[in-house]
């Protein structure tokens, strides 16, 4: 028996060592100036949630309104009532911060200032996924969570579209707007390469509103720029399983190792 009982908690442990499961959906690369695909794996015309990849959007719309002003002000502090999931959304938030530690409520503010007409014609102008900014059936709450597992959805190939537009300053915006929303979301320099990017972790919704936690969706999105030339990506992931780590997390974890030798690949 105790015998018996020593296997049984060696295989727990096991299944409790093991790691993550996620299906990459799709994994694309492409040139930021010439829109050539360079490499590409999966499905990558499926539309879910855009989940937290949407702050690049949103900062390009904060900064070029002149809500957001720099990488440090506005600085808004933490109130009682906000999402708090995170110990760091409990602090005083700048757009740095904000984006580091992809603060939700940090985002709701932005978009309340905006208002829900100059909202919709943000995401118009930027032609993002479906442009459904409708959020959660019946309840009129798009200006604060459309992209939040709700109604406003993006496919990896509409990703990589909006980062190209971005990076070509082809975007209605701001020269300002598209300078901060860069500095904000660089997060390494590889062998002279600057990388730029935002992870998402959102879930299906069925249609009575449940969220299917087991098979969250993961994303991490960005770009690469070394002089003259600019790489754009996305990566979509989706867990086979409920998992402790966010699935965006994973997903940015698994592509940035990946990252240097395919920057090697296709440098000119």
């Amino acid at each position: 028996m105790r015998l018996c009982g020593l296997i049984f908690g060696l295989l727990v442990a096991e299944l409790l060592a093991s790691p993550a499961e996620a299906r990459v959906i799709c994994t694309t690369f492409a040139d930021a100036h010439t829109a050539q695909i360079l490499e590409e794996h999966g499905a990558c015309d499926e539309e879910v949630t855009a989940a937290s990849t949407f702050k690049i959007a949103i900062s390009l719309m904060g900064f070029d309104a002149g809500i957001l002003t720099d990488a440090h002000s506005p600085a808004l502090p933490f109130r009682e009532g906000y999402p708090d999931w995170r110990p760091e959304w409990r602090e005083t938030t700048d757009p740095a911060s904000w984006i580091k530690y992809s603060v939700v409520w940090y985002s709701q503010q932005v978009t309340q200032k905006l208002g829900e007409a100059r909202f919709q014609d943000y995401v118009r102008a930027f032609h993002y996924g479906n442009e459904d900014i409708s959020g959660d059936p019946g309840k009129h709450n798009g200006l604060t969570r459309a992209w939040l597992s709700s109604s406003l959805k993006i496919s990896p190939h509409e990703q990589v579209a909006f980062i190209e537009r971005l990076v070509n300053r082809q975007l209605p915006v701001s020269s300002h707007a598209v300078d901060m929303t860069s500095a904000i979301t660089q997060i390494d320099v590889l062998d002279g390469w600057e990388v730029h990017g935002k992870t998402g972790s959102g879930w299906p919704v069925a249609p009575d509103g449940t969220r299917d936690e087991a098979h969250a969706y993961g994303w991490f999105v960005g770009w690469a720029i070394k002089g003259a030339q600019g790489i754009v990506f996305a990566r979509l992931i989706q867990d086979e399983r409920q998992e402790k780590e966010p699935a965006g997390s994973r997903a940015r974890e698994t592509l940035l190792d990946e990252l240097p030798a395919f920057l090697q690949k296709f440098a000119r």
